[in-house]
Formats: structure tokens, C-alpha cells, sequence
């Protein structure tokens, strides 16, 4: 009973932080849609996050170890990467079998102002006819079987030393504890899924793999990144079939290719999206604030627009965005975005 209140008043205190940081997050970035590096001009960095590692050996197959699969399928995606693109970095977690904390994983995105987080895993299931690959952007569970498999990744941090403290709190066996993830993320969680329906689009027409879709969950590794981030289950080494696919060199670089090629797809996404926002004749930076999201067109002279000129329309995944363009400065732009909301 005296753990319960505890974790009600660690709750309430975690939400009320949350609330307040991604109000003030939302203002910052609600003029920034396109990430940290909307100049096209600028190197990427993407960091590979092979999942599990060392003393964690991740979900055990009867032939192999998840930790080991992982690694192989992130150091050749690494690969890819590297060949391909010279203005590309990656930044790995770990390139060997050591066992990397939880939160060091997303501090390393963080600390390299990474563009691109993406964490690499296997699953087990105990109906062994299950196969296919998942691919997750941080948000609320919406079903048990999501929540249990963001507790099972999440439990790593029961390993780490004194991890009640550096996680304040937080206990990964704890439904309640899973309320915080409802408010976190929400900055670049369209980029999150956007790269996300690349991956499964990747994995169902090139590889050929059964195709368990685009979800959300509350993920710690995802929730502490601060960029547009995806945690990618490569499949069940509880299915005999797919897990000696997954040990496999050709069903490995199968599933890197995969994920390269969904990567190259995203990258000339935001490229092109950017490329509106930078004006090549004054090689200046234009700002824009977004003012609706909707799955339905709007015609860009709808009196919703309440006579608004400079309408921009993109869209992402099967959601329709609608910005204003505003020729000012970017702290300009932040007081246009405060004059708009009479209007939004």
C-alpha cells in the first residue's frame, strides 16, 4: 500500500513537469515541422541503437540470442549508410556485445543532436506461428500486447544499478506508470511515424515480410530522445522459420536493406519539405506555423482559413498539414503564431 502512494505522488508530480515542459516544447517547435536539420545543406546524423547487449542477452530463440541478431542487422544497416551517402554520420550505441544502459542509449542521440534515433530488437511470443516485422513510434499502448512488450524492453533497466533513481521512480512492471507516455513525444511524432510506414512499406514489398504494422507505445528508450525515433521489432525468434531467417547473413542484410532503403525514402521526404522552407535566391530561412491537421483536403481559399493568404498545404503519412507562411524573423514568427490563435 505505502509502494501505491508513493508511485500516485511520483505520478503527479512526473505529469505536472511534463505538462509544463511540453507546453513550452510545443511553443518552441510548433513553427520547426521538420526537425532539427531543416537546412538541406547540413550533415545528417543517425544513430543505430542495437537493442540489449552484454549481461542483457535480450529474448532467446532456441538456436540464438537477440542481442546478437540485433547487432548484426544494425552494423550492416550502419554499412549501407556509410556507402551511400557521404553526408550522412552514424553514430552507434554499441558495435559489440557490451551491455549499454538504457538512458545512455538516448543520451548519445541527444548529445550528437542526432536527426534520426533508431533501436533495433527481436521479438518471442509464446504462440510460435506468430512471424513479422513491427515498427514503433513512442505514444500510449493502445492494446496488452503492446504494453507487454514495452514492459518486457523496459524491464532492461532492472539490470542497471540503482535505477530506481535514475529513472525517478519509474517502475516498468507498473500499468499506472505508463500514464506519463500519453503526454511525451508529441513534438516529432508525425516525422516518428512517418519513418515508421517507410519501414513497414520496406518490409512488405522489397523483403517480403508479413507485415504487422505501424504502433505506439511507451517505450523509456524512445520517451528520452529529442528527435523523431522508432524502435523496430525484426521479427520472432519464437517462430523456428523466422528465427533462422533472422540468423541468416542474407535474411539480416534483408532486413538492413529494408530499413536503408526506408531511411533513403525519409531523408529525400524531409529534404524536399525543407527544401519550401529555404529560399535558394536570398539564401534565407522562412518560418512557417502550423494551424490544422485534418485526413480530409481543404481547399486553400476555404473561409476556414478566415482570409489568411500565404496557406501552405503538406502532407504526412495520410494526414493533411496546413501552415502560414510569415516573412519575418524567427522570434517574429513566434508572436505571428501568438496573433493566430484568435483565429485557431
Amino acid at each position: 500500500m505505502r509502494y501505491r502512494i508513493n508511485n500516485a505522488i511520483f505520478l503527479k508530480q512526473r505529469i505536472a513537469a511534463l505538462l509544463i515542459f511540453y507546453i513550452v516544447a510545443f511553443s518552441i517547435c510548433q513553427n520547426c515541422a521538420f526537425g532539427q536539420n531543416a537546412d538541406i545543406n547540413n550533415m545528417w546524423t543517425i544513430v543505430i541503437d542495437p537493442g540489449h547487449g552484454g549481461k542483457d542477452p535480450g529474448t532467446l530463440g532456441k538456436k540464438c540470442r537477440e542481442a546478437d541478431i540485433v547487432l548484426g542487422i544494425g552494423l550492416k544497416l550502419g554499412k549501407y549508410i556509410e556507402q551511400n551517402f557521404s553526408d550522412v554520420k552514424v553514430v552507434y550505441t554499441r558495435k559489440n556485445n557490451r551491455f549499454v544502459e538504457l538512458h545512455k542509449r538516448a543520451d548519445i542521440a541527444n548529445k550528437n543532436k542526432a536527426d534520426l534515433f533508431i533501436s533495433i530488437h527481436a521479438d518471442w511470443y509464446r504462440n510460435s506461428r506468430i512471424s513479422g516485422p513491427s515498427t514503433y513510434a513512442m505514444g500510449i499502448h493502445k492494446n496488452k500486447e503492446n504494453l507487454a512488450l514495452a514492459q518486457k524492453e523496459n524491464a532492461v533497466i532492472t539490470l542497471e544499478e540503482d535505477y530506481t533513481t535514475k529513472y525517478e521512480g519509474y517502475d516498468p512492471n507498473s500499468p499506472e506508470s505508463y500514464i506519463i507516455f500519453s503526454l511525451m513525444q508529441n513534438t516529432y511524432l508525425d516525422q516518428s511515424l512517418e519513418f515508421a510506414s517507410f519501414v513497414q512499406d520496406q518490409f512488405r514489398e522489397r523483403a517480403k515480410r508479413h507485415d504487422r504494422g505501424v504502433r505506439q507505445a511507451g517505450f523509456l528508450v524512445l520517451a528520452r530522445t529529442t528527435m523523431p525515433s522508432v524502435l523496430i521489432e525484426t521479427g520472432f525468434v519464437s517462430n523456428p522459420s523466422e528465427e533462422k531467417y533472422l540468423i541468416s547473413q542474407q535474411g539480416q542484410e534483408h532486413i538492413a536493406s529494408a530499413i536503408y532503403r526506408a531511411f533513403k525514402e525519409y531523408k529525400k521526404s524531409i529534404e524536399d519539405k525543407s527544401n519550401f522552407l529555404i529560399s535558394q535566391e536570398q539564401n534565407t530561412i522562412r518560418f512557417m506555423v502550423q494551424i490544422s491537421s485534418s485526413y480530409k483536403q481543404i481547399s486553400l481559399d476555404s473561409d476556414f482559413f478566415k482570409g489568411h493568404k500565404n496557406v501552405f498545404e503538406f502532407k504526412i503519412n495520410k494526414a493533411y498539414k496546413y501552415a502560414l507562411l510569415d516573412s519575418g524573423t524567427y522570434d517574429e514568427t513566434i508572436a505571428f503564431s501568438k496573433t493566430l490563435q484568435k483565429d485557431f
